[in-house]
């Protein structure tokens, strides 16, 4: 099945440069494209979508207040000229923030990053699931989350908050990261750093001193090297 992705810009040679670099990858299919954001959002009321590629600055609805208009957003592709709103983004959940003139090379990462996680969360479990562990998390006064354990991908701390990075969403929670790390299954968790516990079957690849899951990297601390390593060794095969 292919993945299906939308084309929101105010900007149409940037439409045509995302349409024209998409339509040779054979698994991906940009089923419309929109210079208006509000068109984009009546779309998809009554369309499935697994991509959105946005722009940030367009005219009545900019990318920023569009991704936070979105009940149940698709993954979510950054397309600006503008560097800045990054910071801003990331914090909506978004897979990755592409600067603009893009090169193919480029977008092609961003497409690996797309196919790797929509092929995790179908084989991840569903929510009714019996069988895989879970626990309960407040995300805000009033909701309490069901994460599965192995749906965890990355837990980071934040100070006096955590920001759990999971296949199907992040979510930031008031805890410090040695009392959350303490209710995780210690034979599947693995504290690295004084800021990050990570999945140990999540891991992609160990090099020098970090580690790299889903394409990003991070540091193992100098006081951690030695357990992490021989961890790592003894789950090998």
């Amino acid at each position: 099945m292919k993945i299906k992705c939308l084309i929101i810009d105010d900007e149409p040679l940037a439409i045509n440069v995302i349409k024209n670099y998409l339509e040779p990858v054979e698994n991906f299919e940009v089923i419309d494209t929109f210079s208006n954001p509000i068109e984009g959002l009546n779309f998809l009321k009554n369309n499935r979508v697994d991509v959105i590629f946005l722009d940030i600055n367009m005219p009545v609805l900019d990318g920023i207040n569009f991704i936070k208009s979105l009940e149940n957003p698709p993954l979510l592709v950054i397309t600006s000229a503008y560097s800045q709103f990054a910071i801003e983004t990331y914090e909506l959940d978004v897979l990755d923030y592409l600067v603009k003139p893009i090169e193919f090379p480029r977008l092609m990462k961003t497409l690996n990053k797309i196919s790797k996680r929509l092929e995790n969360k179908t084989n991840s479990p569903q929510e009714n699931s019996t069988d895989s562990p879970f626990i309960f998390v407040k995300i805000d006064k009033k909701r309490m989350k069901k994460i599965f354990f192995n749906e965890i991908l990355v837990i980071e701390s934040l100070k006096d908050y955590l920001k759990i990075n999971t296949l199907t969403g992040k979510y930031i929670i008031h805890s410090t990261l040695s009392d959350f790390t303490d209710l995780l299954p210690e034979k599947n968790f693995l504290r690295i750093h004084r800021s990050y516990t990570i999945a140990i079957d999540k891991i992609d690849a160990v090099e020098g001193n970090s580690i790299e899951i889903e394409g990003l990297r991070y540091v193992i601390g100098r006081s951690y090297i030695d357990h992490v390593k021989q961890r790592i060794l003894n789950s090998s095969i």
